[in-house]
C-alpha cells in the first residue's frame, strides 16, 4: 500500500500513488487531527491525490521524491490561506 499511517499519526505517501490510493488518503486525512503527510518516498501522485492535499492542506514533511511534485505542487501546498484548512472536516 502506498498510503499508510504510522503510530505517530503521520500519513506516508510512498512509491506510485494512484487513483486507488485517493480513498485511503481521504480516510487518513479525516482521521488524523494533525494532518501531517510525509512524501519523501512519493515517486508519483495521481491528480486525485494532489487535489486532496490541496484541499486538506496538511503539514508536509520533507521534500517530495518527485522533482515535479517538489517544483510544482509543494509551492501550492505552502501558500494556501489558513481558512481553507478549517473547511476540510468530516
Amino acid at each position: 500500500m502506498t498510503v499508510r499511517t504510522d503510530s505517530d499519526g503521520i500519513i506516508h505517501l510512498e512509491g506510485l500513488c494512484g487513483i486507488d490510493d485517493a480513498e485511503p488518503l481521504l480516510l487518513s486525512l479525516l482521521a488524523s487531527p494533525s494532518r501531517r503527510v510525509a512524501w519523501s518516498l512519493c515517486e508519483h501522485a495521481h491528480m486525485a491525490i494532489i487535489q486532496l492535499l490541496l484541499l486538506a492542506q496538511p503539514s508536509m514533511e520533507g521534500p517530495a521524491m518527485s522533482a515535479f511534485l517538489q517544483q510544482h505542487v509543494a509551492p501550492l501546498l505552502s501558500r494556501q490561506p489558513a481558512s481553507r484548512k478549517a473547511a476540510f472536516t468530516a
